[in-house]
């Protein structure tokens, strides 16, 4: 069978990460959804995305496809009622649409004539960019049984001090000497040939995805995922890093995310709970204001190939969009456009030409080639996020 993830009705919602990826490609947990789903299903998959973003994450479809709504997140009940769908049959949970079958002679699709059948059980659900965060540690869990079942460990070495050492688990190439883990909070993942220096402290849940690193004399809490070849040091609470990205220096990182190509200065830090306790609120792409999260913690949420200088302050629930600059004293405002240079004295347009610079010598130190495909979708976000730059 075909599987193709659609984005569904939350692109908006997860903006600046779903400027530059499908909903599909967000992390969350060890894995990302693409990635979860492929494990549940034992099949590859493709993504109904964006129209400018398909040239980079195609689509491929036969004359028979399931379509899923990317936003929901597998388990084994629902990966067997999406598996055995046959034609003219739809999942859906409450109003809306998890999965559905579709052929290639189809010119549309009618659920009103399709078999509904009801997905009552419950799953995690991307619906808000801080559900990547705040559902993270249940995610954590999920995917470490996924991962883990069957397997075994590499062995724990000596020097490392360790709580609920049979809830953690090390891929091949790990090293570790001297650091104390653990896990009694929650599972600890060591992904493969990842590094952890000595004296650094870290409690589950917690994931350190391939090549990553975390730097000496680290604090790490749960529920913290490191995603792909990125490098964590300083103090990180429950935060997740989709991959390549670096906050290797002292400083705060709490409840945030950090999409891909992000830098973080040294002794940069973040507030994650408002000095009167109230609800933090974040900015909508959707609505274009400030939106009520429900969360009295809630930090940094940083798209891609965006960086800060040293001694940035990031105020509770800041958002800031791909392919920003930030730099200076005092306190940014709360939304960072995308393609922004400057900070809290103002801003002005980081252009495209210095931006894509900047990129093609970072990727090419991970040996990684940036596309022309990587800087049409860039220049899409240039001219998308135009309106909020004083230009």
């Amino acid at each position: 069978m075909n599987y193709i993830l659609f984005d569904g009705t939350v692109r908006n919602a997860l903006l600046p990460f779903t400027f530059t990826r499908p909903v599909a490609d967000i992390r969350v947990g060890i894995l990302t959804i693409r990635e979860k789903w492929e494990k549940y299903l034992g099949n590859t998959t493709t993504t109904l995305t964006e129209e400018y973003l398909m040239e980079k994450f195609p689509i491929v479809e036969l004359e028979e496809n399931v379509m899923i709504n990317a936003s929901f997140l597998p388990n084994d009940i629902l990966a067997e009622m999406v598996s055995n769908l046959k034609s003219n049959q739809a999942i859906f949970q409450n109003d809306e649409v998890i999965a559905f079958f579709t052929n290639d002679s189809q010119e549309e699709v009618d659920f009103d004539t399709y078999e509904i059948l009801e997905f009552s059980q419950e799953c995690l659900k991307i619906e808000n960019t801080w559900d990547i965060f705040s559902k993270n540690d249940l995610a954590i869990r999920e995917d470490f049984e996924l991962i883990t079942e069957d397997r075994t460990s590499q062995p724990i070495p000596k020097s490392v001090n360790v709580i609920s050492p049979e809830n953690i688990f090390i891929e091949e190439g790990a090293t570790l000497e001297f650091v104390t883990l653990n896990a009694s909070t929650g599972p600890i993942y060591i992904g493969k040939n990842t590094l952890i220096m000595e004296n650094s402290a870290i409690r589950g849940p917690f994931a350190l995805c391939e090549g990553a690193r975390v730097k000496m004399a680290a604090k790490i809490y749960g529920a913290t995922t490191v995603g792909p070849h990125s490098v964590i040091g300083g103090e990180v609470s429950n935060s997740v890093l989709f991959g390549y990205s670096n906050k290797g220096h002292d400083g705060f990182l709490g409840n945030s995310v950090l999409g891909e190509w992000c830098n973080i200065g040294a002794d940069s830090n973040n507030s994650n709970l408002k000095n009167n306790y109230e609800e933090v609120r974040l900015w909508s792409y959707e609505t274009e204001g400030f939106a009520k999260t429900g969360l009295q913690f809630c930090g940094l949420m940083m798209g891609d190939h965006s960086k800060c200088g040293i001694n940035t302050m990031f105020n509770t629930g800041t958002v800031v969009g791909v392919s920003a600059n930030i730099f200076g004293s005092g306190f940014p405002r709360n939304f960072v456009p995308s393609f922004s240079w400057g900070g809290a004295s103002g801003f002005t347009t980081y252009l495209t030409k210095k931006a894509f610079e900047v990129a093609k010598v970072v990727m090419l130190r991970r040996n990684i080639e940036f596309t022309p495909e990587d800087e049409k979708i860039l220049e899409h976000v240039f001219e998308e996020t135009k309106k909020y730059r004083k230009e």
